[in-house]
């Protein structure tokens, strides 16, 4: 059967891609069918055919499945920040879970699974940062954010997954603009001034925001009361200018407004204070379960060297100080290199150390110099870890190497890399982004007599 674009096919899913859609196989290609759930029937409009895969939407579902319910936001699917809101949430962890053990089969050959996905204790409410994209509509300014694969946005009122204080402080900006005329920024033209929100909450209920402007207006006081006015618990309003024409949310030009610059949180019984351009985990009580394991998987006794690639803030490492020796953090950006140290010290944390270098830059020089870690925890970006630092990792030889991951893809890839040098020994996965289709994962691997000498 040779599928064409605008076919409508009868499909049966029986499978889930990385993206949250479903996949069926017709005549031994696989075909990608949006808004479909596995073990469905359902008519799916081809939309888009290459040699390698097709792309299609659910038009009709003949054959629902039984964890299929009504999507709570009526913006699913055309936002596309959720993918999973038309499963429960039971279903949705059974295909992240899925996910990850396929990804550790197929790419990584690994006999190795997880048993389950560690549910989040809420899939609403739980990102303590929010960045809304500015734009206006019917005259009116709105707030939202940017439709898949474009840069229209779609405005939305209020989103499911923020904190009830990012909602508030972004219909408070909206009757701003409205009261005062200040218009939206226009990314084609260049003109206008406001061009994003971004909040950020504590867990102890403070809420830091963030104007993001291409130039200062002038009714700073008035719009400092409008977020007082609107935002329970605002700690602080920040004016960041920002006038370049690319896509970078802040510039780093940052003015305060109210309070101060700053907020403090906690992970673990560490505080750790939080600028606008600050990296901390968005979902705060799962991270505290997924760095537990982490540092379980470290198998720290009071003692020895743990190095920290791609440290960001020094999270991980200063919550696994206290079991161990000594740590030594790596990270290429300049500002969370600066939030570690402060981080450190905050803290009482006199056995960490952190220098600014990429991972493959700070592994190579950490060899070279004949370091001898016992540990090495590496949580790299989605794109997964550079071949060169893995070459360095094994050069090191630490007993053991703890990945954290948000791609269980390209973690399976480097974990077929390390062998047979490290024998992947464990494995934990936690749903630290519910409603969406990623999943974060931890793996242990340790070193392999096989690869010795």
């Amino acid at each position: 059967m040779e599928l064409k674009k605008n076919d409508v096919v009868t499909a049966h899913i029986d499978g889930a891609a990385s993206g949250g859609e479903g996949v069926a196989h017709i005549d031994g290609r696989a075909v990608f069918v949006n808004g479909a759930l596995p073990g469905e029937t359902c008519l799916a409009h081809i939309m888009r055919v290459k040699s390698a895969a097709v792309w299609a939407k659910a038009e009709e579902i003949i054959e629902p499945s039984p964890h299929r319910v009504a999507p709570a936001c009526p913006h699913f699917p055309r936002c596309g920040g959720c993918a999973l809101l038309h499963a429960d949430y039971s279903e949705e962890l059974r295909i992240k879970k899925e996910r990850v053990n396929a990804a550790l089969e197929r790419i990584g050959g690994l006999g190795l699974r997880v048993d389950e996905v560690v549910p989040s204790e809420s899939r609403f409410g739980y990102r303590n940062k929010a960045v809304f994209a500015v734009s206006r509509a019917a005259g009116k300014a709105v707030t939202g954010f940017y439709r898949a694969r474009s840069h229209d946005v779609l405005p939305i009122d209020s989103c499911l997954l923020q904190t009830d204080a990012a909602n508030a402080a972004a219909a408070a900006l909206r009757g701003w603009m409205d009261g005062t005329g200040v218009p939206e920024y226009d990314e084609k033209t260049g003109k206008g001034c406001v061009r994003r929100l971004m909040t950020r909450t504590s867990s102890g209920g403070e809420t830091a925001v963030c104007v993001v402007c291409a130039r200062a207006p002038r009714e700073t006081a008035s719009l400092v009361e409008a977020l007082r006015e609107g935002v329970p618990g605002l700690a602080s309003v920040v004016l960041d200018i920002n006038s370049s024409r690319g896509n970078a949310v802040l510039s780093g030009d940052e003015r305060v407004l109210r309070g101060a610059e700053r907020l403090t949180d906690t992970l673990l019984g560490l505080r750790f204070s939080l600028s606008p351009t600050s990296f901390f985990q968005i979902n705060r009580r799962q991270t505290e379960r997924l760095y537990s394991k982490a540092i379980e998987y470290c198998g720290l006794d009071g003692r020895g060297l743990l190095l920290d690639l791609y440290c960001g803030t020094g999270t991980i490492g200063l919550c696994a100080a206290r079991s161990c020796g000594r740590v030594i953090g790596a990270e290429v950006v300049a500002s969370a290199v600066a939030d570690a140290r402060d981080n450190a010290r905050t803290n009482g944390v006199e056995n960490a150390e952190f220098i600014l270098a990429d991972a493959a830059e700070a592994s190579k020089r950490l060899a070279d110099a004949g370091t001898k870690p016992d540990v090495i925890v590496v949580d790299p970006p989605r794109a997964g870890l550079d071949p060169a630092v893995i070459a360095e990792i094994i050069r090191m030889s630490p007993e053991r190497v703890v990945y954290v991951s948000c791609d269980p893809a390209t973690l399976a890839r480097d974990l077929r890399i390390f062998a047979p040098d490290y024998t992947a020994a464990a494995a934990a996965s936690y749903d630290m982004f519910p409603a969406t289709s990623h999943v974060e994962t931890v793996v242990l691997m340790k070193k392999s007599l096989i690869g010795v000498g």
